[in-house]
């Protein structure tokens, strides 16, 4: 029990359970889903929700029956019920913090940007920081801010009705008999393409960004990389990744699913359970770099030199499924310099051309 995190849970009620009512075709918001995605994170030892009951009388059983300690905020003539229950939510949370330093992680259950200091505050007092938000009410400044963010859409047991349109796992769910909404936001379009077609294209995005930071985590320290530690990274990248939307149970799964399509390699790590991850040091990146120097060769003719502006292209036609982000590599400049090194071209710098220039490698 003494390596289990301590969580304190805050609950901006009202903001949740509205946020629910709106955009879940008016169900009522169920406690049960966070309770049980934060029993898989450590022992809940303090759970406080934050609102007016009267209006919320059904609630206060279920809230009841779960532990959770009813804080009433009554409406008062002339004064803001909101702005007293972000208040005295706030400074409660702060108070614990220095009474309670037993409690290692705060969960901040709101999409009120509102309470973005207080998670900075949280965070300075080196307090992990949860948050918890319905996804269309949940304000753009707050997920950022936490260390991890869950959408209470996306948790375990919440049904989600068909029309919400939201990305995730129960998208993909229902795409098969619902047809695609017509609306605005940017990325729908990405999550109303054909059920067969969407997994590969979020698989390939994550594909890329795992070889990036697996690639940064390499570069930026001397220590291996564990499985544990790159999902705490991607974490940090991006509080609300979850492998569960790309369709994965855990994150191991997900890595032996990539390593299995060569992106990086698993081998034992320091504890059980905890491979080290690595990028391949041969395999893709040599062909790769052999497909670099076959057009290279091609473009320069005897004695040429090739233009680093518009070879990508080149590649692309060679080879359509070329990405060197893929190969943990954030620019095609970097994968050149790579090749370069490794002997597969020569790379030089024209102030004449004012660009890099290619030619084949001659030893």
């Amino acid at each position: 029990m003494d390596q289990e995190d301590r969580i304190a849970l805050f609950l901006d009620y009202e903001n949740l359970a509205l946020g629910v009512r709106d955009h879940h075709g008016g169900r009522a918001f169920d406690f049960r889903p966070i309770a049980d995605a934060l029993a898989e994170r450590g022992r809940v030892v303090v759970r406080r929700a934050y609102a007016d009951w009267s209006y919320f009388d059904e609630d206060r059983r279920m809230l009841t029956r779960s532990h959770v300690e009813l804080i009433e905020i009554p409406q008062r003539m002339g004064a803001s019920r909101k702005n007293a229950a972000d208040i005295k939510m706030a400074v409660d949370a702060v108070e614990l913090a220095f009474e309670r330093g037993y409690i290692s992680t705060f969960v901040i259950c709101t999409g009120d940007s509102d309470f973005t200091p207080l998670v900075h505050k949280l965070r300075e007092l080196n307090k992990r920081v949860i948050g918890v938000g319905v996804e269309n009410s949940t304000s753009a400044l707050l997920p950022p801010a936490c260390d991890e963010f869950l959408f209470y859409d996306r948790l375990e047991g919440v049904d989600v009705p068909p029309a919400a349109g939201r990305r995730g796992r129960a998208a993909r769910t229902v795409e098969p008999e619902t047809p695609p909404p017509a609306e605005p936001r940017a990325e729908v379009p990405a999550e109303v393409a054909p059920a067969g077609e969407e997994p590969a294209r979020d698989v390939d995005t994550l594909a890329v960004l795992v070889a990036q930071t697996v690639a940064g985590m390499q570069g930026s320290s001397s220590g291996e990389v564990t499985a544990s530690g790159l999902k705490r990274t991607l974490l940090r990248k991006d509080p609300t990744f979850s492998e569960s939307d790309y369709g994965f149970r855990t994150f191991g799964e997900l890595l032996r699913h990539l390593a299995g399509h060569n992106v990086i390699e698993l081998a034992a790590g320091p504890a059980k359970g905890d491979p080290e991850v690595s990028l391949p040091e041969r395999g893709d990146r040599e062909v790769a770099f052999a497909l670099l120097r076959s057009v290279v060769v091609d473009l320069a003719g005897e004695g040429g030199a090739v233009a680093l502006s518009g070879l990508k292209d080149q590649l692309r036609r060679a080879r359509p499924d070329f990405s060197e982000k893929k190969l943990g590599y954030r620019s095609f400049l970097q994968f050149c310099k790579a090749a370069a090194t490794s002997g597969a071209v020569a790379l030089r710098w024209s102030p004449e051309a004012e660009d890099y220039l290619l030619t084949p490698h001659t030893p």
